[in-house]
């Protein structure tokens, strides 16, 4: 398996049952971890707020709903907002919020976002695909990939909907299929 010099920046994707799970993960990183990471998780555009609040309960770091042209910052966690595609601006390293149509019937868009990534960061990023209902993110799973990149999916024997970890992994473009723990064993081995 190929390993990246330096992970610059995490990008976790995930649908249905991925909240317990990216909480899980949040909350196995220490103080002072600097890694920045994006969270994309499909949400229903007619309920904005709560997920930001939950997903900070046990994380001992920042986490934001960026703006449009936002920074990406050091010891930060970056969630796309509610209705909109999260992308990254590659010349200034901030963030673009876009409403474009729909990409897998969603938006934010797991695709889009890890593309873009991918685009940016090349072989610095660490992608991860958890549980989730359909396969969006697979595509962006096989961007980080064929970038160089680092790609995680979370098991599908222990996945609330494990089609979205499986769509990437029939792809043939997943380093490694890890549980919850592992995931997070991972992450703190690999990055700062």
């Amino acid at each position: 398996m190929k390993k990246s010099r330096d992970i610059k920046l995490i990008v976790i994707g995930g649908s249905a049952g991925s909240i317990p799970v990216v909480n899980k993960i949040l909350s196995s990183l220490p103080r002072g971890f600097k890694t920045p990471i994006v969270i994309c998780l499909h949400r229903m555009k007619n309920v904005p707020e709560g997920m930001k609040e939950v997903l900070e309960t046990n994380y001992h770091g920042t986490l934001i709903e960026p703006n449009d042209k936002e920074p990406i910052k050091e010891g930060c966690a970056y969630i796309a907002p509610s209705n909109y595609h999260l992308l990254v601006c590659e010349k200034e390293l901030t963030f673009c919020l876009s409403t474009e149509d729909l990409f897998n019937y969603s938006r934010p868009s797991i695709d889009l976002t890890f593309c873009s990534i991918s685009d940016t960061f090349k072989d610095n990023v660490l992608g991860i695909i958890v549980t989730g209902a359909n396969k969006d993110g697979a595509h962006g799973m096989n961007c980080i990939n064929k970038k160089g990149g680092i790609t995680i999916a979370q098991n599908p024997k222990e996945c609330t909907a494990p089609y979205m970890p499986q769509s990437a992994i029939e792809l043939n473009c997943i380093d490694y299929i890890l549980t919850i723990q592992q995931i997070s064993s991972f992450i703190l081995k690999s990055c700062k």
